[in-house]
């Protein structure tokens, strides 16, 4: 039996204070199924911190945060969170992926499986048994990839996936990243790489100063933002 589906997900009026400052001001919207949804905007607009909301790991100040699936899946198994620097076990690739399916109880003929696959479609199998920690930086991003894939999130949210890889270790990463989406996982991604956005997005929200200023198409954003402020963004300016 499939799992219960959990989306769209929706935020409702959602601020977020701390040490007496509103870093996040009445977020209102809705992540549904399908769409790559990027979130983009300038250093300190609350990029990061809109996704560790989305992912539980913080609470909301103010506003409620709703999984609205009408199927009763549990979000908490249903969604994973790649950061911006991977954290990975002092043991091989292949061990890295395994793990947490053996803490979720998954079958071992069924880990392996796994395992196999997602390590090829990231282009790992050949370094599958080497130390994750002496990998290349955009093979530890990579693995880190391949580590959540492998547990079957419904929703895969990613803070900067590519920050510091080369072109060439970028590119291979949006391509792991295009096969999970094929499969039916949503992905909600930041990225300050506008180029990246651009071939990533299908959707994009914007945000400035804790504010979501869009949640517009992403044809529409890259040829004619609504915003002013989303205007001066693409043109470089600071804001």
């Amino acid at each position: 039996m499939p799992p219960a589906e959990v989306l769209p997900l929706v935020f409702d009026g959602v601020g977020l204070e701390a040490g007496g400052e509103w870093l996040l001001h009445d977020l209102c919207f809705r992540l549904d199924t399908g769409p790559c949804s990027v979130i983009l905007g300038p250093n300190g607009a609350g990029k990061t911190l809109t996704l560790r909301l989305c992912n539980g790991l913080i609470l909301p100040s103010r506003g409620r945060i709703r999984w609205a699936g009408s199927g009763g899946g549990d979000p908490a198994a249903a969604r994973a969170l790649v950061f911006q620097r991977p954290v990975l076990l002092r043991r091989s690739a292949a061990a890295n992926v395994d793990y947490p399916l053996r803490l979720r109880g998954v079958a071992r003929r069924e880990r392996e499986r796994r395992c196999e696959e997602v390590l090829e479609a990231t282009g790992l199998a050949p370094i599958a048994q080497r130390p994750a920690r002496k990998l290349s930086v955009g093979q530890q991003h990579r693995l880190a990839l391949a580590r959540v894939w492998a547990l079957r999130p419904q929703v895969l949210f990613l803070d900067e996936p590519a920050a510091s890889l080369d072109p060439a270790a970028s590119r291979s990463l949006e391509a792991a990243i295009h096969v999970i989406r094929k499969e039916g996982t949503k992905i909600v991604m930041t990225t300050h790489d506008l180029g990246q956005a651009k071939r990533m997005s299908d959707e994009v929200l914007f945000l400035h100063r804790g504010r979501l200023l869009e949640q517009t198409p992403a044809e529409q954003f890259w040829q004619e933002p609504r915003t002013a402020e989303a205007k001066g963004f693409l043109r470089g300016e600071v804001l």
